[in-house]
């Protein structure tokens, strides 16, 4: 992810020649106001974004130059983190490596909960990886981008046709790329992507299932023009979300024998899952691609989107006009609340908009284009997404009820909240990634992140409350510890992109 210019630490005297008195100045510095860190500009967003800037480390990181720090120094016995709850850490022992970080301890604050937060800037220039090095890692090669994307093209348009082909039932479906490929902000490999099969239907009525405005049941508002849809009508006349589902993946299934030029598979069904999974494969690794049927209906959005997409001071208000206008999409996702899973329930998606907004993101129309200002919103979202998707690699089952797309609505929620191309200069990404993490960990915390376009729908509620937990101890973790997964990513990703290479070779 892109944010903001790496910043060091100042220089000083070395450690070893301050003694007690910097000793001192350490105990001084957790005294209120001692620090002051830039102002993150204006909006509702500024207190956390404040408080975060002046987050000090912990683990007496930001030593200036000097001697260094003995075997039993507090560099070498870092605290795991500050509680979840927002209790700092214990103090660690004191040493002359503690000493020597005493000038860093200065710029202490709290993030909007109180847990302390380190500066990003001056952990990267610490013996930690720069932001702007990690992201660098995770741009996609050309190369590997035209071989997997052709290939998805190939498997996916054999599909298509096939599945048009039969009589009725899904002849209408057009293609549209979504998920983060198609939104740019991709990381380290081509190895997934998200087609929509999208389909035209007449007017339905919308009906709530839940309290979230998320979810309904459809039924038709007359005879539909589509008489082939009755087929998958339920005995209460709602539209079966499973059985339209099932009907596409019998038709999937089929086809996929027929392919010649790839090894594709179907993976087994999710429950609860809208999407139809391929793996193909492609030596040394395998490409991911979900199939998402879409309900593509042209009527206005329900009530519990009116307070949503709050982008004028972003994006405009204009642009919050037009992107209400498009058609609604829904997806067929199982609302895992109802007692009785029946499997006639539809989520909204706004994967099309979402699209559109990274796509388009500046408060200005040139905004990162060829010969426009850049900025760096595009590379902080990525460097959250990659710090998430390591942290899942490593604890997986504690961390099954958090996403990718808690990231992406925090993110969007960071964008309104400091809405200015100025905001996200290209050269401060340190400083607006730690604004944006900042925020993140503050939802975490009080397991509150509402949807960005149905306010009233909490991502994180409180049944989901140990993974959040946990998973701001573990951000607190790299924090204070100058993001070491960060480090431990970059090895095997290396010898997979020389793998990826030595097929090549072998393959001319």
């Amino acid at each position: 992810m892109d944010g903001r210019g790496e910043r060091g630490g100042r220089r000083g005297r070395p450690a070893a020649s301050r003694g007690r008195g910097a000793v001192k100045a350490a105990a001084r510095s957790s005294s209120p106001g001692r620090g002051r860190g830039r102002g993150a500009g204006g909006g509702p967003g500024d207190a956390a974004a404040a408080a975060t800037l002046r987050g000090a480390r912990r683990d007496g990181s930001a030593a200036r130059r000097g001697p260094p720090a003995r075997r039993g120094s507090v560099v070498r016995n870092l605290p795991a983190g500050p509680a979840a709850g927002g209790g700092e850490a214990p103090a660690a022992p004191r040493s002359r490596a503690a000493a020597a970080g005493a000038p860093a301890a200065r710029r202490r604050a709290a993030v909007p909960d109180g847990t302390v937060v380190p500066p990003v800037a001056a952990a990267s220039s610490s013996g930690g990886p720069r932001l702007r090095e990690v992201l660098s890692r995770l741009s996609l090669g050309r190369q590997d981008v035209s071989e997997a994307s052709g290939l998805v093209n190939q498997v996916v348009s054999q599909l298509i046709q096939a599945i048009r082909s039969q009589e009725g039932s899904f002849g209408s479906i057009e293609r549209l790329g979504a998920g983060s490929y198609y939104e740019h902000v991709k990381i380290s490999e081509p190895n997934e992507f998200d087609i929509m099969l999208v389909m035209p239907v007449s007017r339905l009525q919308l009906d709530e299932c839940d309290d979230t405005g998320a979810y309904y049941y459809l039924t038709f508002k007359r005879t539909p023009k589509e008489k082939h849809l009755f087929k998958f009508l339920d005995e209460d006349g709602k539209l079966s979300a499973f059985k339209m589902l099932q009907a596409l993946r019998n038709i999937i299934k089929r086809e996929v024998k027929n392919i010649k030029n790839a090894e594709v598979t179907v993976k087994r069904r999710k429950a609860g899952s809208p999407a139809i999974t391929l793996q193909i494969k492609n030596p040394p690794a395998e490409i991911s691609v979900d199939i998402i049927l879409t309900l593509e209906v042209q009527q206005s959005w329900p009530p519990s989107t009116q307070d949503g997409l709050k982008i004028e001071q972003w994006l405009g208000r204009k642009v919050r006009g037009e992107f209400r206008n498009k058609s609604l999409h829904l997806v067929a996702k199982q609302n895992k609340k109802e007692k009785v899973l029946r499997g006639n329930t539809w989520r909204l998606s706004f994967s099309h908009i979402e699209k559109a907004m990274l796509n388009n993101h500046g408060s200005s129309k040139t905004c990162c284009e060829s010969d426009g200002p850049k900025c760096c919103r595009k590379g902080c979202l990525k460097l959250l997404k990659y710090l998430l998707e390591q942290l899942k690699m490593k604890y997986t089952k504690q961390l099954e009820k958090i996403c990718s797309y808690h990231v992406k609505t925090a993110f969007f929620h960071s964008c309104v909240m400091w809405p200015n191309d100025t905001d996200w200069h290209l050269g401060d990404l340190d400083h607006c990634f730690q604004k944006y993490l900042g925020y993140f960990l503050d939802c975490l915390q009080k397991s509150e992140l509402p949807h960005f376009f149905i306010p009233r729908y909490n991502l994180l509620s409180l049944e989901d409350k140990a993974s959040s937990d946990f998973l701001s101890r573990q951000i607190n973790y790299q924090l204070n510890n100058r993001f070491p997964i960060f480090q431990e990513r970059c090895h095997l990703q290396n010898i997979f992109k020389v793998c990826r290479k030595y097929r090549r070779i072998c393959s001319s």
